[in-house]
């Protein structure tokens, strides 16, 4: 009986046997590692959006709002309850959309927060303005790094978050910073827990101070207000203790706030460069040199705000990108709660606590001299 032969493979024009499309066997085995990868990550986006989605309700309400607890604050509050009592038998499954949430969601976050700022805050408030926020900055990062590593033996991360929510937009300066410096949940958990301690205070103690009149501090509403955007440090609270001021106030408040925002992709790029110039120099001595890490998104935040200057996005698109913003930015928040251990918050010590109180100190003190220094100057 003769062996039986399978036919041969169809042969194209040229003679040459067909062979399989790669595109045919690629697409599937994508399709499938796409489908795992969002089976794998949506578990802990969703908690991480739920809980962002309740802590910006929260924030509506009336007690909290007044009283300066943003819907970030209010994340990160409950990330860090559900993280460390009942979440922790969610971990193990949320825990890749959790990093995803504290990591791309974050930099989308940063990116959309451009849409709240455009150029012509500039011109409102004059180059005095925008030279106060800049010496106030400088002035409190350096500070803040100074102190924080010889007087207070603090790890550099800690001190330059904390540093960095001081100097320029509380809470969300510190998530920003946090890439840059790819910083531990605990740091970003125990520099935000500073700015909004020492934050809260600002919301009473400022218009206490106005109504001293002390010598030492501007004495018109519209000084006053300058001085208050360029040293308090969310956005929020210089709302709430600007308000109880006067309305003028308040307006120059926001103003200068929003100027001292806008200089937070320059001192991303600025701090990126020089910690990557940092890391040349010791890799000279022997090490590898590593690369400087240029965070995109500080570009792409410059992007937005020039594109929302432009005055060209109807207002309705602001509007929603502005809510997903904060939807972003919450649900970052959250996710950094949920991976903080409040152990190793605890293991930081009375340290951190007290840098940012002498931060707190200069920016009241300091910030004033500062803010007549660039009076002065102009």
């Amino acid at each position: 009986m003769k062996p039986q032969h399978s036919p041969p493979a169809a042969a194209s024009p040229l003679g040459q046997r067909a062979a399989p499309r790669q595109s045919d066997a690629a697409g599937p085995a994508l399709s499938t590692v796409w489908t795992a990868w969002v089976g794998a990550v949506l578990p802990g986006v969703l908690l991480s959006a739920a809980l962002g989605g309740l802590a910006m309700g929260l924030g509506q309400l009336d007690w909290l709002a007044q009283h300066g607890f943003s819907a970030l604050t209010l994340a990160i509050c409950l990330g860090i309850v559900l993280g460390n009592t009942a979440g922790r038998h969610l971990q193990g499954k949320a825990q890749p959309g959790i990093v995803f949430s504290k990591g791309m969601l974050l930099r989308a976050g940063i990116v959309l927060y451009g849409f709240r700022l455009t150029l012509q805050d500039i011109a409102q408030i004059g180059w005095p303005g925008v030279l106060s926020d800049a010496l106030v900055l400088c002035s409190t990062f350096a500070l803040a790094l100074l102190l924080g590593r010889r007087l207070f033996g603090l790890e550099r991360n800690t001190a330059m978050l904390i540093g960095a929510g001081s100097s320029i937009c509380g809470a969300a300066a510190v998530l920003a910073t946090q890439p840059v410096l790819k910083a531990k949940a605990e740091q970003v958990t125990v520099a935000v827990s500073t700015v909004v301690l020492f934050g809260t205070v600002t919301i009473f103690l400022y218009p206490w101070l106005y109504q001293q009149q002390l010598h030492w501090l501007p004495s018109s509403a519209a000084g006053f207000g300058v001085y208050a955007g360029s040293t308090i440090h969310e956005v929020a609270q210089v709302v709430a203790a600007a308000r109880a001021i006067s309305p003028e106030t308040a307006d120059l408040a926001v103003i200068a706030k929003m100027v001292r925002v806008m200089m937070l992709a320059p001192f991303l790029l600025a701090l990126s460069f020089w910690l990557g110039r940092r890391g040349a120099a010791r890799g000279a001595q022997g090490a590898d040199t590593p690369v400087i890490t240029v965070p995109w998104f500080a570009f792409v935040f410059v992007a937005a705000t020039a594109l929302n200057s432009a005055g060209i996005l109807p207002a309705a698109l602001v509007q929603a990108l502005l809510a997903a913003d904060t939807l972003l930015l919450a649900a970052a928040m959250a996710a950094l709660g949920l991976s903080t251990h409040l152990s190793a918050v605890r293991q930081a010590g009375w340290r951190p606590l007290l840098l940012a109180g002498l931060l707190f100190i200069w920016l009241i003190g300091g910030g004033a001299v500062l803010n007549r220094v660039a009076l002065l100057l102009n």
